[in-house]
């Protein structure tokens, strides 16, 4: 079972700031591998050790910050990104992701005061055939699960999920089959969400454009909304 801390406590880089500080977001990149099993969507998720400094515990796509070697002589910082994703998909779970096969999908970047920062691509791809093979040291167990059901799973508190995997689970749950997926990502225009959040008495809020409150960072603001309320009695998105 999740550690059942309270949330603004566990996950601090999303409610205040911890030491004022801007922390720079270092460049990273996802892989959300989807494949169809007795006639439902899933997608491949990791859960990372729990001693790790970042997300520990969590449980995550495939991904990684993007490394020196991932530019091969360029300053292509998306093309960089795609060769993160495949080479983490391989170093984390053992599989050969086509690079061919990416769609992107979306941008996310934590709030600025978040410790260890990191401005992370998202991609999704059919699964590759063979067998997933995770390394047991940072990464500890790996499983496939509809995207509704890993939102069950966090709701009675049975794993943990960061924001913007959950965000995701949500888009990824409008779609029965691997083509339906690939075919609205494609479809849609690329979404960047750049985080901030708020600590109100019912919980913590994840803002982002388009928030009545996002300017101000003032959750209580009338008006639009685009938010994930984290709240003790479950997780809820809303967006107008």
């Amino acid at each position: 079972m999740a550690d059942e801390q309270p949330f603004e406590k566990k996950f601090g880089q999303w409610g205040e700031p911890s030491d004022g500080a801007v922390h720079e977001a270092v460049p990273a990149a996802t892989v959300i591998l989807l494949r169809e099993s007795s006639g439902h969507l899933e997608t491949l998720m990791l859960r990372r050790d729990s001693k790790l400094a970042f997300a520990g515990g969590m449980w995550v796509f495939p991904g990684g910050r993007v490394d020196p070697d991932d530019y091969d002589g360029s300053d292509d910082v998306l093309a960089a990104a795609r060769r993160a994703a495949v080479r983490e998909a391989a170093e984390e779970a053992g599989l050969a992701v086509d690079p061919a096969s990416l769609v992107w999908l979306s941008h996310w970047t934590p709030p600025p005061q978040t410790p260890r920062r990191f401005a992370t691509w998202f991609f999704v791809a059919p699964a590759p055939t063979g067998a997933v093979m995770i390394d047991d040291g940072e990464i500890r167990d790996h499983m496939w699960v509809a995207p509704a059901d890993a939102i069950a799973r966090r709701d009675v508190l049975e794993i943990e999920l960061a924001p913007p995997t959950w965000v995701t689970l949500h888009t990824l749950a409008r779609s029965a089959t691997v083509a339906e997926a690939l075919r609205a990502a494609r479809d849609t225009e690329i979404e960047y969400f750049t985080t901030k959040a708020a600590v109100t008495a019912e919980g913590v809020v994840a803002l982002w454009a388009g928030d009545a409150g996002y300017e101000t960072g003032d959750a209580s603001v009338l008006g639009p909304r685009h938010r994930l309320w984290m709240l003790e009695s479950g997780w809820r998105y809303e967006r107008d």
